[in-house]
């Protein structure tokens, strides 16, 4: 895998946790909003800190989109899971919440399970062959 490929990883890691954060501390800011109120909704997103976590959250689903366009869902959703663990620190340091030994052991089996799921391909070679299979008639199809 490239040094790039790396970066969409680390991005999508990074966006999600940061973007998740700011939306949650915005939307602390402002208490309690109902479905119902799509204009309490609506006057959320001018909160700076909903309006800056939504952006990142859009460069975290441009980052996902790419990823997924070279690699595996199975390999691209537990390689960026290390986002569990950054969002769990900023909680717990950030926000003074109170996170439970459970939570924190299901967070290690989470990191954990990134360093297995990292050690494999980003692309499991059966979905290649048959994703250039599948090409093939389109793009005789469209020289005719």
């Amino acid at each position: 895998m490239t040094f790039r490929k790396y970066l969409v990883l680390a991005g999508i890691t990074v966006f999600s946790t940061l973007g998740d954060s700011l939306l949650a501390r915005g939307m602390k800011q402002l208490g309690g909003i109902s479905l119902h109120d799509v204009s309490g909704l609506l006057l959320a997103i001018l909160n700076p800190w909903v309006t800056v976590g939504i952006l990142l959250l859009l460069a975290f689903f441009a980052s996902y989109m790419s990823a997924l366009s070279w690699a595996d869902l199975t390999y691209v959703l537990p390689a960026t899971s290390l986002g569990y663990v950054l969002v769990a620190l900023i909680a717990k340091l950030g926000f003074h919440e109170e996170i439970s030994p459970t939570r924190w052991v299901g967070i290690a089996l989470i990191a954990a399970g990134v360093g297995f799921v990292a050690a494999g391909p980003s692309l499991t070679p059966a979905r290649h062959s048959s994703d250039r299979m599948a090409a093939v008639p389109l793009e005789e199809e469209a020289k005719l």
